[in-house]
């Protein structure tokens, strides 16, 4: 008989019906496949049971977590290998039902079926948001998911995001690094806003602080800034207080539902609507445009996904939602500048940076591989591994422009119609 790793090999070739892009590793120690590929270690057993009861992206995701799978090589290569299969079939078992009306196909699967050996379903990887059916983002729901993404530790995301802890795409130059790209980012979005001392500045989902403390430090606004993460407000309060400004920073733990002291002259949303989702985010529309003044001014920076053919069909992808953003939802910019609209703004600009957001990407993916040990000891190698995959994954997702990434400039538009803007829109005086 066949080694298991030929058998793998073979299996997976006739399902796709094409030759398999990597290399494979079996938990027998034999190697199947093209020479000089990525090669994708399959270490036990289990990782096929995985595969099986869950096809597509959340089968691997949980073989991954769970180190039941692993790469050789190259990561990005083999992800994108493996990434463009899943996207051309499908994340689901829908795929592979398409697939099982051939005859050759089913002869693989049932030869899968041998090499999987007790056909029962493993449990998910304790990284897994486990949760009933429920309603989505209501106060409790959202408070819940922001806690299991961002309360990790904030000695982890230092790893990940260096001494900036800006978690969102840095506007980069050539030759900068990933601090100055983020500096310049903040620098940016303060420019598009207009700052200038004395105003004030609702920053929702202030994450670590940095938005707020630059815009103080730098420009001399008083700054709300908002999160439902308390490790990352004792932060926030922390960096403001060492940098001298709690005269002018104040960090809450606030949902943005219940922020009734405006009006603000100026708010930035940086990486936050994508929690918001769809059902909710004409609601968060009208609450940003209630607390700002005539005049004054919104920066959304938001990502966004490409438009289904059939918008009602939208699923979120079943990785991202089951391991790093539960409940987070994607919209295509058109669906958010419409919405915005709705609630009242007058949308000025609309900036992409999605190339931006790859650069990113893989200087956090690279800062997390280059202190791997310790990321580990500080969460758990199970968490380490969701983040190197989601960072990687996306770091692809954005250079194909499967997703992207935007900056929308709105106005809270005065009766008068007078604006406060420069007649040509890029022309930012910060």
């Amino acid at each position: 008989m066949a080694d298991a790793a030929s058998r793998l090999t073979s299996v997976a070739e006739q399902l796709l019906g094409e030759p398999l892009p990597v290399r494979i590793r079996a938990w027998d120690g034999s190697r199947s496949g093209p020479p000089g590929a990525p090669t994708l270690v399959v270490r036990n057993r289990r990782a096929l049971r995985r595969l099986l009861f869950k096809p597509g992206k959340l089968g691997l995701a949980r073989a991954w977590v769970a180190g039941d799978l692993d790469i050789e090589g190259d990561l990005y290569t083999a992800l994108a290998a493996v990434s463009g299969l899943i996207w051309e079939r499908g994340e689901d078992a829908r795929g592979l039902a398409e697939a099982l009306r051939d005859p050759q196909a089913r002869a693989a699967a049932r030869d899968l079926l041998m090499l999987v050996g007790l056909p029962i379903p493993p449990a998910p990887p304790r990284e897994e948001v486990r949760r009933p059916r429920r309603r989505l983002h209501t106060k409790r729901t959202d408070k819940r998911a922001i806690s299991h993404h961002y309360d990790v530790g904030n000695d982890f995301y230092e790893i990940v995001l260096g001494p900036s802890m800006v978690y969102s795409c840095a506007y980069w130059e050539d030759g900068g690094t990933l601090e100055t790209a983020q500096r310049d980012k903040l620098g940016l979005i303060c420019a598009k806003l207009g700052l200038t001392a004395g105003q004030r500045l609702l920053d929702v989902g202030c994450g670590w602080g940095s938005m707020a403390v630059h815009a103080a430090r730098e420009h001399g606004v008083s700054v709300v800034g908002i999160t439902l993460s308390r490790e990352q407000a004792a932060y926030a309060r922390k960096r403001a207080a060492d940098e001298g400004l709690t005269d002018l920073v104040e960090i809450r733990v606030q949902d943005y539902r219940d922020v009734m002291d405006g009006p603000f002259d100026a708010i930035s949303s940086i990486g936050m609507a994508e929690h918001v989702g769809a059902e909710r985010y004409l609601e968060y529309a009208h609450q940003l445009y209630a607390l700002l003044r005539p005049g004054g001014r919104l920066l959304n920076h938001q990502i966004a996904r490409r438009p289904e053919r059939d918008e009602s069909a939208y699923e979120a992808d079943r990785f991202i939602d089951s391991y790093v953003f539960p409940d987070g939802e994607l919209a295509p910019i058109g669906s958010t500048v419409t919405q915005l609209e709705r609630a009242g703004f007058e949308v000025r600009d609309v900036e992409s940076i999605r190339e931006h957001y790859a650069r990113t990407l893989r200087q956090w993916v690279a800062n997390l591989e280059a202190d791997w040990d310790r990321a580990v000891r500080l969460t758990s190698p199970g968490r380490a591994r969701v983040w190197r995959l989601y960072m990687a994954a996306c770091a692809l997702a954005f250079e194909r422009s499967r997703i992207g990434v935007n900056q929308v400039l709105a106005i809270r538009t005065p009766e008068s119609g007078k604006s406060g803007l420069p007649l040509r829109t890029r022309v930012w005086n910060g």
